[in-house]
């Protein structure tokens, strides 16, 4: 049994389970419908892909190291998630709360209307983008996962174990998230309830981008 492997498991499902723009992200997203929470759920992933990839081509070492690029990175993704929650927040005070006859705005029953295609691939893009451009990640991926590789060891073949097991727990965790919320999705999607969840993750995300775009270099 490799305790190192079973160590790493526990931080890295730790890690990706923390509470975050992702989060508010694939909650967002599943509140309109399955589809939208699955596709953000695997955009997420997708994101954390560009990550791992990028730490273990080594590449993660250039950006934390090189101040002006990896500001560029932190202010990208601030603006990036600080657009999501002004929009979501935007959204909400345009949408009305019924339509004519009193009844929630959506399906007959009072469901939102299931997503486009378009929409589909506005949702993965959102999920995919909202983690690709974490400034912190890099940093995290940089100091976690070498300590998991025991002197003596291979690197790169032990590296690329580690990254895909992060990516496999992601694509466990957020999808599960999506679901669960749609699970409870009548609830949810009470007019009042997914108005005040909606408002919570627009306040959410325009507070994490406000904090990445006005913060100091996250180093």
């Amino acid at each position: 049994m490799d305790a190192q492997l079973i160590a790493f498991t526990g931080v890295a499902a730790g890690m990706v389970a923390l509470p975050g723009a992702d989060f508010t992200v694939v909650v967002r997203n599943a509140l309109a419908s399955r589809t939208a929470g699955l596709a953000s759920a695997v955009g997420v992933a997708g994101g954390l892909l560009v990550h791992t990839a990028l730490a273990v081509a080594g590449l993660a070492a250039v950006l934390v190291t090189m101040p002006v690029l990896f500001r560029t990175v932190q202010l990208l993704g601030g603006a990036y998630v600080l657009y999501l929650g002004l929009s979501t927040l935007y959204a909400i005070r345009r949408r009305p709360a019924r339509d004519g006859s009193g009844t929630p705005s959506g399906t007959p029953d009072g469901e939102p209307e299931r997503p486009a295609p378009r929409e589909f691939g506005r949702a993965l893009r959102q999920g995919f983008l909202t983690n690709a451009l974490n400034p912190k990640a890099p940093v995290l991926f940089l100091s976690l996962l070498p300590q998991f590789v025991s002197d003596g060891q291979p690197p790169l073949p032990r590296t690329l174990l580690l990254a895909a097991l992060v990516v496999v727990l992601a694509l466990i965790w957020f999808p599960a998230v999506a679901l669960l919320v749609d699970r409870l999705g009548r609830w949810l999607r009470r007019p009042r309830t997914a108005r005040a969840i909606e408002g919570g993750s627009g306040v959410a995300l325009t507070g994490l981008g406000l904090a990445l775009v006005t913060g100091p270099l996250l180093r």
